[in-house]
């Protein structure tokens, strides 16, 4: 089926086969199958769900950034954290230096103040293989993160990978 033919059919239709969908369910389905792209160095991908403002700048290594965070156990599908909880706050943070796990600290960079990206984070660029017991993060757990960066202060000092 193509994305046209699912807009102009009625809420629920006949697919290949004669199998009955819902228009809805398709679409988000399609949404949700969006592309996954890859990060220089490390496994882990992520997809753009919201893009940022146009004019604003990106996170660099070094940069302190604040950002609203979920993360959710991919095999159980268990949320373990979310800043947007009862009683938490949105999250601060200095970028590309190795304070997160490193899928995190990788997946954000590049990002503008004011975009939501979702993070696929294989164990190994996560809690590894003793996982995090205490959150729920089973060994060898894979995550998703779904990020949204609220500020973006640059750093006094800029960050070179050259020694």
């Amino acid at each position: 089926l193509k994305l046209g033919n699912l807009l102009a059919a009625p809420a629920t239709a006949r697919g290949p086969a004669g199998m009955r969908f819902s228009v809805w369910a398709a679409l988000a389905a399609l949404a949700a199958a969006g592309d996954w792209q890859a990060i220089s160095g490390v496994k882990t991908t992520f997809q753009t769900i919201s893009a940022g403002a146009g004019d604003a700048g990106l996170v660099e290594k070094g940069d302190t950034v604040t950002v609203h965070a979920k993360g959710t156990v991919q095999q159980t599908g268990k949320t373990f954290w979310s800043t947007k909880d009862p009683g938490q706050r949105p999250f601060t943070y200095t970028a590309g230096v190795g304070g997160v796990i490193t899928g995190w600290d990788q997946g954000c960079l590049g990002m503008k103040k004011g975009e939501v990206r979702q993070l696929s984070i294989p164990a190994a660029e996560g809690y590894g293989e003793r996982g995090f017991p205490a959150w729920g993060i089973p060994a060898g757990g894979d995550l998703t993160f779904e990020i949204e960066v609220l500020d973006i202060k640059k750093a006094k000092v800029q960050y070179s990978d050259a020694l």
